[in-house]
C-alpha cells in the first residue's frame, strides 16, 4: 500500500502536468503504469480517467466568476446562451462515441505500442502546424460559429486513442478554423469541463466494483495531486504557447514516444 500511494501521488503530478498541455496525459499515464503501474491492470485504466477530475475542478475554480457569469446569462443573454449551446455540441461527438466505443477504447486502444506511435505522430503534426502562417480571426473562445464549435468537437474524438491529447486536438483544429491560439487553448479548457466530466462518470459508472476502501484512497491522493498540479499549469500555459507555440510540447511527445518504444522493443 504504501508504494501504491507513492505511484498514485506520481501519476496525479503527470495527470495536473499533461491534462491541458497537447502531449497526452492519458497517453503518458499509461505509460508509466506500464512500467511502474499497479498490480491490478484494470483498476490502472480506472485510475487513469478518476484522477481526471482533479484537473477539470482547477478549471473551474480558474474561470469559476467567468462561467458563473456566463451560467447566469444563459436565459437572458443571447451570447451566453449560444455559448453553452456551443459548448454541447462540441460536447456531443465525444459523448456518442465514447459511450459506444467504451469497451473498445479500454480494451483495445489503451494499450503501450498504440500510444508511443501516436506520441510521434502527434509530435510531427504540431510541428507541421508551428509552421503554417495561420491568419487569425478569431479571437474570444465565447464567439465562435456553431459549426466551428460542432468541427472542434469531431476533432476531439481523435483523443480517444491515448496518446492523440484532446487538449492538442482541440487547441490545433481551432487555430486551423481561424482562432488565434490563446483563444483555441482556452474554448480546450471549457470543452474539457462536461468531456471530462462525463468520462469520470461513465467510467466510475462501469467500474464501480473496484472502488474498495483502499483504491478509494488511491484516486483521493492522485485527485488532489493532479487538482494542484493542473491549477499552476493552466496558470501559465496561456502566456507560453502564445508567445513560443507548440515545438517544445512537440519535441517532447517525439521524445517519449521514442524511449518508449525502445522499452517496449526490450521487453519492459
Amino acid at each position: 500500500m504504501p508504494l501504491d500511494v507513492f505511484k498514485a501521488f506520481v501519476l496525479g503530478v503527470v495527470e495536473g502536468l499533461t491534462e491541458f498541455l497537447p502531449v497526452s496525459s492519458t497517453g503518458h499515464l499509461l505509460l508509466l503504469e506500464r512500467f511502474f503501474g499497479f498490480d491490478d491492470e484494470q483498476f490502472g485504466k480506472t485510475f487513469v480517467v478518476l484522477i481526471q477530475l482533479g484537473a477539470i475542478l482547477a478549471i473551474l475554480s480558474i474561470y469559476f466568476l467567468r462561467l458563473w457569469k456566463i451560467a447566469l446569462g444563459m436565459f437572458s443573454d443571447p451570447a451566453a446562451r449560444r455559448f453553452v449551446i456551443g459548448v454541447l455540441i462540441a460536447f456531443l461527438p465525444a459523448a456518442v462515441i465514447g459511450a459506444a466505443g467504451h469497451s473498445f477504447i479500454k480494451g483495445v486502444l489503451f494499450n503501450a505500442w498504440v500510444v508511443c506511435f501516436t506520441l510521434i505522430v502527434g509530435g510531427a503534426i504540431l510541428l507541421w502546424v508551428d509552421s503554417l502562417d495561420l491568419k487569425p480571426r478569431h479571437r474570444d473562445a465565447t464567439q465562435f460559429s456553431l459549426p466551428m464549435y460542432f468541427i472542434i468537437g469531431l476533432a476531439q474524438c481523435l483523443a480517444m486513442i491515448p496518446g492523440v491529447s484532446r487538449s492538442g486536438t482541440t487547441i490545433v483544429s481551432g487555430m486551423l478554423l481561424g482562432a488565434n491560439k490563446r483563444s483555441a487553448a482556452e474554448f480546450s479548457f471549457f470543452l474539457a469541463i462536461p468531456t471530462m466530466a462525463g468520462a469520470f462518470a461513465y467510467d466510475l459508472y462501469k467500474n464501480y466494483a473496484l472502488m474498495t476502501a483502499d483504491n478509494i484512497t488511491l484516486v483521493a491522493i492522485g485527485f488532489a495531486t493532479s487538482f494542484v498540479v493542473a491549477f499552476l499549469v493552466v496558470k501559465t500555459l496561456l502566456d507560453y504557447v502564445t508567445r513560443h507555440g507548440f515545438a517544445l510540447f512537440a519535441w517532447w511527445r517525439v521524445l517519449i514516444g521514442s524511449l518508449g518504444l525502445i522499452g517496449l522493443a526490450l521487453g519492459y
